[in-house]
């Protein structure tokens, strides 16, 4: 399993630690509301919803570099449009290790 980075948002703020900061924030605020919400929508089984949210957690997947894991999540979110929850196990396995390095940060 790939493993996050800051890179890109080390890239991003350039050296600025308010930046750096500010953009920490926002996914630290962001990713567990987003994540409830796609666990929300995958126990009603709203096959909209969930690809909904599986499209705004794949740019948090994006931004931590994780292509290989990015690749997972446009896969996951074609199949839901097909009523398909393959590779839903993968995509939660995902989540999880973002969920945990988010922790650390």
């Amino acid at each position: 399993m790939e493993q996050p980075t800051l890179d890109y948002i080390n890239r991003l703020s350039n050296g600025d630690e308010g930046i750096f900061n500010t953009l920490i924030g926002v996914i630290k605020k962001e990713f567990p509301v987003e994540r409830a919400s796609y666990d929300s929508s995958v126990q009603e089984k709203d096959y909209r919803l969930i690809e909904e949210s599986v499209h705004r957690l794949k740019h948090k997947i994006n931004v931590f570099g994780l292509e290989d894991s990015y690749q997972t999540a446009n896969r996951f979110e074609q199949n839901l449009r097909k009523n398909s929850f393959e590779l839903k196990e993968e995509f939660d396995e995902v989540l999880t290790v973002i969920s945990n390095f988010i922790k650390t940060l």
